[in-house]
């Protein structure tokens, strides 16, 4: 159990004298491994001018909870000393003053006699700590907003860059590209890397990968939601060092880096599963008990307490235990280890997997706790329910009815997300289709900043669009260019753009299939477009004229919006903003008909101006809008609106 090597990436910094580790009560119960020394401290290192002076260590070694620390460096002093059940476990709390030095600190643990005092200086251990220096613009820097567009995509299956770390001694769960359900592919950060030209061409600027911290377990490791190593990249997408390149790379390009953090679970083969800190660092003390995913338990007043712990508690399978953040060492542990990926790697967001499911009280300190150190940073949680109220609970700003107070900024819009699939399939009604999805906007009053909601066309849990849209391409861009213009900030998944398909019911390898041309070999390669057919050629067009308009369009990313019920099939709203010249508008119009559509201009006097021109933002054409628009059929009309001068 205590053979595991001291496997960061930096070298080893320990320098061990006579180490005669003893516990707190008897001579007797000495752990003869004590001589091993330390196997590791987390966080591995830190920096000093942290908004947040204090600083957990999580020590794990052989005994050395058994031991006295101490330390002498300027500014930097211990406060606390923090016991386990598991003796192998020691919680170290530093107070890192202002005006503190970077430079490497002398971390010594000595070993207790058994009537608790320290033993001699002789029988000591040193651990070099390392504080480092701090970007002076770190604190200040920005998160991805409305005026981004983000792209989901799952890095086994995007691209492989590097054969060399296909298959790695030490993990089990090998390369097998022929299992589209569970085997790993091979991608790695160089093939995202490889591929940042595309990503930005294609007008992203901010990229969403999947989890690619470590998840060493026997099977099913390729999605990275089991995590076993909280503070290392796995081996089989790169190092440490490639992620913090790939984030570096990308900002060159104009593209920002959103890393997927887990919150509520790990995986089972974790190394904590093998010598657990304490019986309650699992939910249940470590005993299975699966969720029933009832997520309005936590704010709804009639639920029983049972519930309540169930879905906060529960686990999602036996393979993936559930933190328990009620534990306050659980809870730092956690709310550290988010800030040293943000600083360590130069994170633009995080996107927040199964949020809800976490602790509450946990999930405000958390969300609180990091805008503290990056005022201007974001976040977005999942919470997947279609009902506006339970996803608008975990907002910043959010007046909830038993006062829970949450700082996360931004969550995925799934309620506006389910209603636009389904309206486009719909027979439209009174009460369905493009009238279900227009209706869904009042909604918007739960939220205190709809804007910074994360509206998105699919991810890696669900069908993909073209799929569920019936293989109607007319449909997917009606869906691109609403999610596009919508007072919300956009998130695209891989392959969309050329129509890549997947089952109409949930098939998690079928929606996560490779990018074409991500591979030696493949036949079709949607980077240079060889092998493309005309439809997707067309709809890889289509989105980076888009996105690419996008990008310059303040109006779109921060204008107000106005919308009309929908008629005749069709649904016209706009975008509007005011600026010190002129008021700046755009006009969207949806027309699910298999014929033209002509719309009377009169009906939209309130917001567009008289002899106003519309100009096609993705091919130019001019339109007369004084007294009618003739909308293409089956088509998604973006105009700009230009006032004839006064």
């Amino acid at each position: 159990m205590f053979s595991r090597p001291f496997s960061f990436f930096l070298s080893p910094l320990l320098v061990i004298s006579t180490v005669a580790c003893a516990q707190n009560h008897t001579a007797a119960s000495i752990n003869p491994k004590a001589r091993e020394g330390i196997e590791r401290i987390e966080p591995p290192f830190w920096w000093v001018g942290m908004r947040q002076h204090s600083l957990q260590l999580m020590v794990h070694g052989p005994a050395i909870g058994t031991s006295s620390p101490q330390l002498d460096y300027p500014g930097v002093r211990i406060t606390a000393i923090r016991r386990v059940s598991n003796p192998n476990y020691l919680f170290v709390d530093l107070d890192i003053a202002d005006d503190t030095q970077p430079g490497e600190l002398d971390l010594v643990f000595s070993p207790l006699h058994d009537a608790g005092t320290a033993a001699p200086a002789s029988a000591t251990l040193h651990y070099r700590y390392r504080l480092q220096a701090r970007d002076k613009d770190s604190a200040e820097r920005r998160g991805f907003s409305s005026a981004d567009a983000i792209l989901n995509l799952v890095p086994d299956r995007f691209a492989n860059g590097d054969q060399s770390n296909d298959t790695v001694t030490g993990f089990p769960d090998r390369l097998n590209r022929g299992d589209d359900s569970a085997g790993r592919h091979g991608g790695d950060i160089r093939g995202i890397a490889d591929h940042l030209d595309y990503i930005a061409g294609m007008g992203y600027t901010m990229v969403w990968p999947t989890p690619l911290i470590e998840n060493n377990q026997p099977a099913y490791s390729y999605h990275g939601y089991a995590t076993t190593d909280h503070y290392k990249i796995d081996a089989r997408f790169g190092s440490n060092e490639d992620y913090r390149q790939l984030v570096a790379q990308a900002r060159s390009k104009g593209v920002g880096v959103i890393q997927d953090i887990v919150l509520n679970h790990i995986g089972d083969h974790h190394w904590w599963m093998r010598d657990l800190p304490s019986a309650d660092w699992i939910t249940f003390n470590g005993q299975f008990v699966p969720t029933r995913h009832a997520r309005t338990t936590v704010s709804d007043p009639y639920a029983s307490r049972t519930d309540h712990r169930n879905f906060t508690e529960g686990w999602f399978s036996e393979h993936m235990p559930d933190m328990n953040q009620a534990n306050p060492l659980v809870a730092t542990y956690q709310i550290q280890n988010s800030i040293w990926w943000i600083e360590y790697a130069g994170l633009s967001g995080i996107r927040a997997d199964t949020y809800s499911y976490s602790e509450p009280a946990f999930l405000a300190a958390w969300s609180r706790r990091i805008l503290e150190e990056y005022p201007h940073f974001s976040m977005v949680g999942e919470e997947w329910s279609t009902n506006p109220n339970v996803v608008a609970r975990w907002l910043r700003g959010k007046h909830n009815p038993d006062g829970y107070v949450s700082s996360m900024p931004a969550m995925m819009d799934f309620p506006l997300q389910d209603a636009l699939r389904q309206a486009l399939v719909a027979e439209d009604s009174w009460n369905g289709g493009l009238t279900a999805l227009y209706e869904m906007l009042v909604n918007d009053q739960f939220y205190p900043d709809p804007s910074a909601m994360v509206l998105f066309e699919g991810n890696h849990d669900m069908s993909r669009l073209y799929t569920a849209l019936n293989n109607d391409p007319a449909l997917v861009k009606m869906a691109l260019a609403y999610i596009a213009t919508m007072p919300r900030t956009p998130q695209f998944y891989y392959g969309t753009e050329v129509l890549m398909q997947s089952r109409k019911q949930r098939d998690d390898g079928a929606a996560r299939r490779d990018f074409p041309g991500g591979w030696t070999g493949d036949k079709v390669n949607a980077f240079t477009g060889a092998g493309l057919t005309a439809e997707q050629r067309t709809m890889q067009q289509f989105m980076r004229r888009l996105l690419n308009w996008r990008k310059t369009q303040p109006v779109i990313h921060h204008g107000k919006l106005m919308h009309f019920a929908p008629d005749q099939g069709t649904y016209t709203y706009f975008r509007y903003q005011e600026t010190a010249h002129d008021m700046e508008q755009v006009m969207v119009v949806l027309n699910k008909n298999r014929s033209a559509t002509t719309l009377p201009t009169a009906r939209f006097a309130e917001i567009l101006p008289a002899g106003a021109r519309g100009t096609d933002v993705l091919n130019g054409q001019q339109y007369d809008l004084r007294q009618q628009l003739t909308v293409p059929p089956r088509s998604a009309l973006i105009l700009q609106i230009s006032a004839p001068a006064r």
